[in-house]
């Protein structure tokens, strides 16, 4: 099940291959159809899965037993070392209840996007295959449980994502996929060293060979004392966690090494920056969460209160900085590392409450920032322009897109009734029942304060009030040489068509259900959260006391 599910894309990808360039329908549609299916796997996983068994465990076999469920293991590359030993990689997939929210998420913005791409025009041959190989990178990381199979699909992602901005993206494209490629090579290289550590600091509980698996590098008592990467080697286990948690901060991601991100998400097309924002930011506290904690626990509750500064660094200056922006699309992209900051403060906080909300952060700020970068998407398609100042009275002409604007505004701000406010008010809750995070949950407040501030601010000069005398619709053409459509030959039929709203229907359904009724989400990530609690309370409770 889950071979198909990560691998369907890139059959997909052969498919259109063999299909002829002229024939962009027949692309778009094989697109289409592998990404519903995926769709379909994802719901079936979901169905399957039990909660109810318990999170990170390795059973005598080396297997996990109630804990990774739907499991593929089989040996991949096994090569004699001489004096090093065995070399044993596996492939070895497997989701709890951590990993299944995020392939949920991952197919449905990897479906989404396609529709949303139904409008690209140029060498949509090569788009769509990048894109699925895009889609099985993505899918691959959530479910991968051997740590190079895991840096496999993780390395992936940099070749199509380069592409996709650099030949699809705006006319700063170049730059922005050369700076997005470098920041997330630079963190790759490091992961690979820790990885090689790691390796051969590791023990199979039944084979006593190294192994990459995750499982086993999570049981502490699997390390070999006179490893580099034991426990009786303190500095080198702190240099490691550091230099593997950049990596993944790299890709949240976390100030300073956030600055990658507006250039991407402004050069993007559309779709693209939908993939990014809602699922690749996810990678990087995802890895954190699988990888950075559990195998380096000791250090992860050493580092709590800077992890939770950092947080809140990203919270209140991801939203001054989402106040100065006069581009939509930055503004939208500055508010992505200011929400993100709050899955730092909630994993931070090393409570299941604040775990829980970081997790669930994870999957709303997933759905919301999508619908938002669509919608971006909408008005610029129609205008050419995404200057905010450029625009005025909007709601009068496109009354359903702005309502669509307001659900989604409102739940990135955290109004009860939608999902950004259950999964911020519990990483608050979390935060502020540990005493290491507390103060810092009290500053980390006002990002709340100001992400109302720029969110209310945007929607008063977009939507309401009277059209602007210079707006975007009262122009012949823009500096950028498009022809700009007088917003009164819209109204009535060219609010928003029938695949805008196939796209964004569903992102709305699912936001103002999950702000009602979380559970099917909470019910399934909860044991595995309580769990991975569990393997870092000991060391944490050791620690404080």
């Amino acid at each position: 099940m889950l071979s198909l599910i990560v691998f369907l894309p890139i059959l997909a990808g052969l498919v259109i291959l063999a299909v002829p360039s002229s024939q962009k329908q027949i692309i778009r549609i094989v697109s289409l159809l592998a990404a519903v299916l995926q769709m379909v796997l994802a719901v079936m996983i979901w169905r399957g899965y039990d909660p109810s068994l318990p999170g990170i465990t390795a059973s005598a076999a080396g297997i996990p037993q109630g804990s990774f469920q739907f499991i593929e293991r089989l040996p991949w590359i096994t090569l004699d070392l001489g004096g090093f030993g065995p070399l044993n990689i596996e492939y070895f997939l497997g989701v709890d209840g951590i990993s299944i929210t995020m392939v949920i998420l991952t197919a449905l913005i990897s479906a989404i996007g396609v529709l949303s791409s139904w409008t690209i025009q140029k060498q949509v041959k090569g788009y769509f295959i990048l894109y699925n190989l895009l889609a099985t990178a993505m899918m691959g990381c959530f479910v991968a449980l051997d740590f190079f199979l895991f840096y496999v699909f993780w390395e992936l992602m940099l070749l199509p994502m380069y592409f996709l901005i650099g030949i699809w993206g705006g006319p700063n494209r170049e730059y922005a996929a050369i700076k997005f490629f470098l920041y997330t090579l630079f963190g790759s290289v490091f992961m690979l060293l820790v990885m090689i550590g790691l390796y051969f600091s590791v023990l199979d509980p039944v084979t006593h060979n190294h192994t990459f698996s995750l499982v086993a590098m999570a049981s502490q008592s699997n390390y070999i004392k006179d490893a580099i990467l034991g426990p009786d080697n303190v500095m080198w286990r702190y240099i490691a966690f550091i230099v593997l948690f950049i990596g993944f901060a790299i890709k949240v991601p976390m100030f300073p090494f956030h600055t990658w991100l507006p250039d991407a998400h402004v050069e993007a097309p559309t779709p693209i920056s939908v993939i990014l924002a809602g699922v690749l930011l996810k990678l990087g506290t995802y890895g954190m969460m699988r990888i950075n904690f559990p195998l380096f626990p000791e250090v992860f509750q050493a580092s709590m209160y800077v992890i939770g500064v950092f947080g809140a660094i990203n919270i209140i200056y991801g939203a001054f900085c989402a106040l100065a922006q006069q581009d939509l699309k930055k503004m939208v992209a500055y508010s992505s590392i200011s929400h993100m900051g709050y899955v730092l403060l909630g994993l931070a906080a090393a409570n299941s409450e604040g775990m829980v909300g970081a997790l669930y952060q994870m999957f709303n700020h997933g759905t919301i920032t999508a619908m938002l970068f669509l919608l971006v998407g909408v008005i610029y398609d129609r205008a050419h322009t995404r200057q905010i100042d450029k625009f005025g009275g909007l709601a009068s002409y496109m009354p359903v897109y702005a309502a669509l604007v307001t659900v989604a505004w409102f739940a990135s701000l955290g109004l009860p009734g939608l999902s950004g406010f259950i999964s911020e008010a519990l990483v608050f809750v979390g935060a502020f029942s540990s005493v290491t995070t507390r103060p810092i949950a009290i500053v980390s407040v006002l990002g709340i304060v100001f992400g109302a501030a720029y969110l209310l601010w945007s929607l008063q000069r977009m939507f309401l009030g009277k059209r602007k005398p210079d707006a975007a619709y009262d122009l012949e053409a823009g500096p950028d040489g498009h022809e700009h459509i007088h917003f009164h030959d819209w109204k009535g039929k060219l609010d928003l068509d029938a695949r805008e709203l196939t796209m964004l229907v569903p992102l709305t359904v699912i936001i103002i259900f999950l702000g009602i009724y979380p559970m099917p989400v909470l019910g399934m990530l909860t044991t595995s959260i309580n769990k991975l609690v569990e393997v870092l309370s000991p060391v944490v409770m050791t620690a404080l006391n």
